[in-house]
């Protein structure tokens, strides 16, 4: 969600500002703004739509200081106009937000009361007016700002910069990520890491209830209780070069590419150097006493976990629950120290599941985080943390961080069933063989591109497209149908095929194209029998399967995608790769953002 950016520097901060929130674009957005001081004097530039329009803006109307704070907005409260982008203005404030003011009507009539007209829709502006009244009656920037902090309600990251203030930034975190950077004689606040790389590398994460007075010469921090306490700086290391697009048109397009190479990292990371067996960072994962496994997650993530249950309860015996993070809190269902609770996200910093995490704690006998970032909000709050090693992932629809989410959830699935007597070494060691094969199966997927190129002609004609699955395939069509509705804005859904007949069947007909991941396993016969029942009512089917399943079953099909011959347990896996294509190629004809689709977010850091 919304990108915050701030600057002390010994430069002209205009251009910092907009190269960083160049680095949050990853987060989704719909409108951008910065504001400085110079010479004393508060000054704002804004503009709707992507960072090129203020760009231009800003050539046109240049701003100066060396101070400054700068954001992306994705809209909550209020439309996608002008007066609605951040950073708001009231007096001698200015600031940029992310999150929501869940008290902020109740605020609105606080400052109507006091004679002020608020001029947008926006929660934010409310903040920056109560901080502005607050100045009104006497008090200093920094105690304004902590009487504003008191006053809100919400999950909210903030950032405050002052008129006649050219050396000092108020940064404020209550839910939503927020870091402080800390350069040679310069400071900076950033809502991640990405969006900090270029300008430091030297980092610390503010805590929940933290808010920080930032100068050039230090950050001081203080606690919710008002306390000055210490948060350890971390060196954190970014491989900018993952960061670009290089021969791709999209940031999408790179990041399924990538796949087979970042796929590589992550299983030099959970094997050991015999390549026989599990190892690495699982090595010493401990399943003595665990009765129940329960992954919890949102969006693709959540569908990981749809594929990883098959794996914990076939492999290691392991009753498992998996629950969307925006319903398992609310659920409130009963936990004990026999149930390992697992988090999966690849920023981190998922609102829902970090509140879930927060529901477990001290209930669950251990917190295990499967996540991309592993100085983010769930990695710091959990027991042990297990890095997917994707690298930066920039287009909002997740790819490579799916596929490598899968390797590791695999990876921890084998050694809990070594670890529980529940699998063999020799079979252990066979499917560690077949993680070694995915590099290069991946590559193998992805070489269909030209003809899923040509396929997604017709796709992109269609309203509405099915997906079905069976057995591991059944979570992958549900990820296949996200992916495609995510990108190209065609509705589509996935399905099991055993409950074609319960229901949806009653939408085929030959204007629905059904989409069929049908590896040759154990229930193909079942699958394709499904996939008869839609070709008898003149569906027109796209078989994604194998040699052998396409010489068995292609007939009658409008067209088969052939994918390598595998193991059938990392199907799911390489199988990703045709869904992950047909989505973007089908986005690519329908002339959509493929790297920022309308309404979503990458980083969801609000409920």
């Amino acid at each position: 969600m919304c990108g915050i950016i701030g600057v002390l520097s010994d430069h002209s901060a205009a251009p910092l500002l907009v190269e960083a929130l160049r680095r949050l674009e990853y987060r989704g957005y719909d409108s951008a703004g910065i504001a400085t001081v110079h010479e004393g004097v508060l000054d704002r530039r804004r503009a709707v739509g992507k960072l090129g329009a203020l760009a231009d803006l800003l050539v046109d109307d240049p701003i100066k200081g060396k101070a400054g704070i700068g954001h992306t907005r994705w809209a909550t409260h209020g439309a996608v106009t002008t007066p609605n982008a951040h950073p708001h203005v009231a007096g001698p404030v200015a600031v940029v937000h992310n999150g929501i003011i869940e008290n902020f009507q109740e605020l609105r009539k606080e400052i109507n009361d006091r004679g002020v007209e608020l001029q947008t829709e926006t929660d934010t502006e409310t903040v920056a007016q109560l901080c502005a009244l607050y100045m009104a009656d006497g008090m200093g920037p920094e105690e304004a700002a902590a009487a504003t902090l008191k006053k809100l309600t919400g999950a909210f990251a903030l950032c405050f910069l002052f008129d006649g203030e050219e050396d000092l930034l108020i940064a404020a975190r209550q839910g939503p990520p927020l870091a402080i950077g800390y350069g040679d004689g310069e400071m900076f606040v950033g809502s991640d890491a990405v969006a900090l790389g270029p300008l430091t590398r030297r980092i610390a994460y503010l805590e929940s209830g933290d808010h920080a007075v930032v100068t050039r010469a230090e950050a001081r921090i203080f606690d919710a209780e008002g306390k000055r306490v210490e948060r350890e700086i971390r060196t954190v290391s970014l491989d900018n070069a993952i960061a670009e697009k290089g021969e791709h048109r999209h940031f999408m397009a790179k990041e399924i590419h990538d796949q087979p190479e970042v796929l590589t990292y992550a299983l030099q990371s959970y094997t050991t150097p015999e390549r026989d067996r599990i190892g690495g960072f699982v090595e010493e994962l401990d399943f003595e006493g665990v009765n129940r496994i329960i992954l919890v997650a949102c969006g693709t993530a959540f569908y990981a976990c749809h594929v990883a249950r098959y794996w914990f309860e076939q492999m290691a015996r392991i009753p498992v629950e998996i629950d969307v993070a925006s319903e398992f809190r609310y659920r409130e269902p009963p936990i004990d120290g026999g149930d390992m609770a697992i988090f999966v996200s690849q920023s981190g910093e998922t609102a829902d599941t970090f509140a879930a995490l927060e529901y477990c704690k001290g209930r669950a006998g251990k917190i295990v985080a499967v996540v991309n970032a592993t100085e983010s909000s769930i990695a710091r709050a959990s027991d042990v943390v297990l890095p997917i090693r994707a690298g930066v992932e920039i287009g909002v629809a997740s790819t490579k961080a799916f596929t490598c989410q899968l390797m590791v959830l695999l990876a921890l699935a084998i050694r809990a069933g070594r670890a529980r007597g529940a699998l063999m070494p020799e079979r252990e060691a066979r499917l560690v063989s077949a993680l070694f094969e995915l590099p290069r199966l991946m590559a193998e997927a992805i070489a269909t591109e030209d003809q899923i190129a040509e396929t997604a002609k017709w796709l992109a004609n269609a309203r509405d497209i099915l997906f079905l699955g069976r057995g591991l395939m059944y979570p992958l069509a549900l990820e296949g149908a996200l992916k495609l509705k995510e990108i190209s804005y065609i509705h589509a859904e996935g399905y099991a095929s055993g409950e074609l007949k319960h229901g949806p069947i009653a939408l085929i007909d030959e204007t629905v194209p059904v989409i069929v991941f049908a590896p040759r396993d154990a229930l193909f016969e079942k699958l394709v029998s499904n996939m008869q029942e839609v070709m008898a009512r003149g569906g027109r089917v796209l078989l994604v399967t194998d040699a052998e399943g396409a010489i068995i079953a292609q007939e009658g099909t409008a067209e088969v995608l052939v994918m390598p011959t595998l193991d059938p347990v990392i199907a799911p896996i390489v199988y990703a790769a045709p869904a992950q294509l047909i989505a973007y190629h089908t986005a690519v004809m329908k002339g959509t953002d493929v790297d920022q689709p309308r309404n979503l977010a990458k980083s969801v850091t609000v409920e």
